[in-house]
């Protein structure tokens, strides 16, 4: 499943990332019973003169954008979105405003993984959730 990028400014985001990383992961982990052990995110730092954000929006603004197999329920994603903007408040105090979410849907035959396309691997998780 899952490739997480995840952009913000370096001042804001690079001093709590693992936390960030920590609490994201968890909530993949509830929303989507996703095993715990795959966890795949890359951090993307930016100066201020390389990230426009929109207006209302502070310095913590942040863009998590999440690749993923196809098959999820939509109440699965919509609780994805709540513990983010939930666990993301309480614990680095960055309000919902400040957080934006793409999820990309992608047929399994669509990922290359450990040598094999996607729909021929064994997973030891279910994607329909």
């Amino acid at each position: 499943m899952g490739q997480v990028k995840i952009y913000g400014l370096r001042s804001a985001l690079s001093p709590i990332s693992r936390e960030f990383s920590d609490i994201l992961h968890g909530c993949v982990v509830d929303a989507f019973k996703y095993p715990e052990n795959k966890r795949a995110h890359r951090f993307f730092y930016l100066e201020p003169e390389e990230f426009f954000y929109p207006e209302g929006r502070s310095q913590q603004y942040t863009i998590i954008e999440i690749s993923l197999f196809e098959g999820r329920s939509i109440e699965a994603k919509k609780l994805l979105y709540k513990l983010i903007f939930e666990r993301m408040e309480t614990h680095l105090k960055i309000t919902p405003n400040d957080i934006e979410i793409t999820l990309t849907e992608t047929p399994l035959h669509n990922w290359g993984i450990r040598g094999k396309a996607g729909d021929e691997l064994a997973l030891d998780y279910r994607v329909a959730v």
